[in-house]
């Protein structure tokens, strides 16, 4: 895949170490996701947790919200690393973290970071001790911690405060500027109680999320306009099926492209017995279609039109893409480089030829009328044409052998 002509200039925010991951400064945008199973069942999550890492998730988060669920992680753990799956694993925490953390200590040593919900970590007095609690538990295994603020979920004292100074004003703002401050200031106050604990900067992810794709994109601007910690970002229950993915992606990508994030997390609701991973898949193709980073080779297809009544090159396009998916962690492994390659199945002669010579591998096929042939092209070039009953399977074919002959091998 070729990068971007318009390189995007990231905010530069302190690095964090995650287990075996590094979070903002420097590093490449992480790609984060979350179990939706009972973590108190050990075989469950744990299965869901390998499927997320191996379809590209590099931190997994899990919940933890009751002492059953707490004394599972350790077991998830062991069983993760028994297969050979070092995925870090985030606890998220509410209402009863700071119990959790002290009567589990060998859940908190495990966990490589946990999540804190400043608006239900405790109320007016209790909510300093228990907050201090665990970012005390977090200093003694020095863990991460995020700092999560959702909007569903806001501190009601922090909100009310604020309604009340801004009710004082000449000139008061509007209920919804007020509320999207409360968000900014719950992070950056309670970040500022966590380093007053003795927790340093590179230490310490933020996150403000709500369901709302314009206040995502303003508190978002705000908060990386104030503090210099990394940032987490992610459209909370944005929705399921198309709406979810074109509403995490329409915020996501413009907070990325002011070079906004550190983390990303897409949280769609999935289809009736559905695929968890797919939350993952959408986070990799917003990252490699903004060209941040490189995933998978891309699969370009036209859509289709009245030159196109053949389906072949739909079907071509979809096997060649879930080839390139299924594909993609072998060759990962073997090859430095492949998750670049672009590859194009074109439907007609219109877009076939110019699209397939600015792929490294492109295929047009004959649209209707067309003599029926399909030229190749090979890094701009074209190197033969496919005819006949088995143009997939010889495409696949040169596909494979343009990974093996065209890329380097790893030591």
């Amino acid at each position: 895949m070729s990068t971007s002509n318009f390189p995007i200039s990231r905010r530069k925010s302190v690095p964090v170490e995650i287990g075996r991951v590094t979070v903002g400064g420097d590093a490449p945008i992480m790609v984060q996701s979350m179990t939706n199973t009972d973590t108190a069942d050990v075989e469950a999550t744990a299965q869901q947790t390998a499927a997320l890492a191996r379809a590209g998730s590099e931190v997994v988060r899990i919940t933890v919200d009751r002492k059953e669920a707490a004394a599972a992680v350790p077991r998830i753990r062991e069983i993760l690393d028994k297969q050979g799956c070092h995925v870090p694993l985030v606890g998220d925490f509410h209402y009863i973290g700071h119990k959790l953390l002290t009567d589990f200590p060998e859940c908190a040593e495990v966990l490589d970071k946990y999540r804190i919900n400043p608006g239900n970590v405790g109320h007016r007095a209790k909510r300093d001790a228990q907050f201090a609690t665990m970012i005390e538990v977090a200093l003694k295994y020095d863990k991460p911690v995020r700092i999560g603020v959702n909007w569903g979920s806001l501190d009601q004292d922090l909100v009310v405060r604020l309604m009340d100074e801004n009710a004082a004003l000449k000139e008061p703002r509007d209920a919804a500027e007020v509320t999207r401050e409360a968000l900014v200031l719950s992070a950056l106050e309670s970040a500022q109680r966590a380093e007053e604990l003795g927790m340093g900067r590179d230490k310490i992810i933020l996150s403000c999320k709500v369901s709302d794709v314009q206040d995502l994109i303003a508190v978002y601007a705000d908060l990386a306009a104030r503090c210099d910690y990394a940032l987490h970002l992610g459209l909370t229950e944005a929705g399921m099926g198309s709406k979810g993915i074109v509403s995490s992606t329409a915020a996501l990508a413009v907070l990325l492209q002011q070079g906004i994030g550190d983390t990303i997390r897409i949280s769609l609701t999935p289809e009736p017995g559905g695929d968890r991973t797919q939350e993952v898949i959408v986070a990799q193709e917003i990252l490699q279609t903004t060209g941040l980073r490189a995933f998978t080779p891309q699969v370009i297809a036209c859509p289709g039109c009245g030159r196109t009544t053949s389906t072949f090159f739909q079907e071509l396009a979809e096997k060649i893409q879930s080839h390139v998916r299924n594909s993609m962690p072998e060759w990962g492994k073997k090859y430095i480089g492949v998750e670049e390659m672009s590859l194009a199945v074109m439907g007609c002669i219109v877009n076939g030829p110019g699209e397939s010579k600015h792929a490294d591998i492109g295929i047009s096929l004959p649209g209707t009328g067309e003599d029926p042939a399909a030229p190749v092209f090979i890094d701009g070039e074209k190197a033969m044409t496919l005819r006949g009953a088995n143009i997939a399977e010889e495409f696949h074919k040169i596909v494979d052998d343009y990974v093996e002959t065209r890329y380097q091998r790893r030591a």
